[in-house]
């Protein structure tokens, strides 16, 4: 929804260093007095979780979450406890005012963006001028001048003379950016002491959301006849008007007063397209008659005694099914060549036996 290149669900490579500057920032750089959390030594304390939810990225994403993210941290309120021995009691905002987290400073990033090999240096891109930029630097510091992090992205090689002179330039705009962080907190607190409106409720009724707002203006109707009648007069004139239907393709018809309907061209291209799928069977069914007797020849060439094999393709294996009788045969055959030669010998000795007599 921010911007065209993030995707819902997903954290981008943008958002990932978004994230892990801004724990550095924020948190390394201990703006936050961790002490003040503490309710219980070694048993309880309060936990600080700051989300943050991007509606509009056109450039800059750094600098805008860091002041949003420390804004947001000076303006939040917990709830007040009590500690009575073992018993811990957590007051509501009706019993007791929520208190403060106790900040130590103000950490604000500040973005630089570099272009031709760092020949010229631009404060705060846009979302275009980070598309084509070399190089970017980004130092976060306080109002007293000092730099709680920094980082440095890109093809670039930045020289000591130019990062001095982008943390003097920071400085300047730390301290810009932190007097209008004070000057809307204290504004904020009147408003909630006094009973006003203050935050969202404030910009409702003064139509600050709205961005594109345009007031109602009136609009002379008298001397529409006239123009109308003068920009018909200046027009080309209409087109010719054809008396006989004009059929663009076969099934379609133009009808109105006068004209005669041409539905009847359909009936001819339904025949046509009849005739022409009653070609396609006959010949199909042709095909699939020289198939079977293409079929039925090759099994009839084929030996009754071979093997049959079945395989529908070459991954699955190959079952070769043999006649039952063909066992059979072959052993009354083996046994009568058996016999044959016993009998021969048998034969000869009969022979010999009886020339001996």
């Amino acid at each position: 929804m921010a911007a065209p290149g993030l995707e819902p669900g997903r954290q981008s490579e943008l958002l990932v260093s978004l994230n892990r500057l801004l724990e550095r920032c924020l948190r390394d750089s201990k703006c936050i007095e961790t002490e003040s959390l503490c309710v219980v030594a070694g048993e309880k304390v309060w936990q600080i979780r700051l989300d943050m939810h991007l509606l509009n990225h056109d450039g800059n994403i750094t600098d805008a979450a860091s002041i949003a993210g420390i804004v947001a941290l000076c303006h939040f309120r917990r709830p007040d406890v009590s500690v009575q021995g073992e018993e811990v009691t957590v007051y509501t905002p009706e019993e007791r005012d929520p208190v403060p987290l106790s900040i130590h400073h103000m950490p604000i990033c500040v973005s630089f963006a570099f272009f031709h090999q760092g020949t010229y240096l631009l404060v705060d891109p846009t979302e275009r001028e980070e598309r084509v930029m070399d190089g970017l630097l980004v130092i976060a510091m306080n109002k007293h001048h000092e730099i709680c992090t920094i980082q440095s992205s890109g093809v670039v090689m930045l020289l000591p003379d130019q990062i001095l002179r982008c943390s003097k330039i920071t400085a300047v705009k730390v301290a810009e950016i932190t007097e209008l962080i004070q000057k809307a907190l204290e504004n904020d607190q009147k408003a909630r002491k006094e009973g006003g409106k203050f935050g969202f409720a404030e910009s409702i009724p003064n139509q600050r959301i709205t961005a594109f707002k345009m007031e109602s203006a009136a609009v002379d109707t008298n001397d529409v006849e006239e123009q109308a009648g003068e920009i018909i007069a200046k027009a080309d004139p209409p087109s010719e008007v054809f008396a006989s239907p004009v059929v663009h393709t076969p099934g379609t018809a133009q009808i109105g007063e006068g004209i005669e309907s041409s539905w009847g061209d359909l009936e001819e291209s339904e025949k046509e397209e009849a005739a022409e799928e009653e070609g396609e069977s006959e010949a199909a069914a042709f095909e699939c008659v020289k198939v079977e007797t293409e079929d039925t020849s090759t099994l009839k060439e084929t030996k009754s005694d071979e093997p049959i094999v079945v395989s529908d393709s070459e991954e699955e294996e190959v079952v070769i099914l043999e006649p039952q009788e063909l066992p059979r045969k072959t052993r009354t055959q083996a046994s009568s060549k058996q016999e044959n030669p016993s009998k021969k010998a048998f034969n000869k000795r009969r022979r010999k036996k009886r020339t001996s007599r």
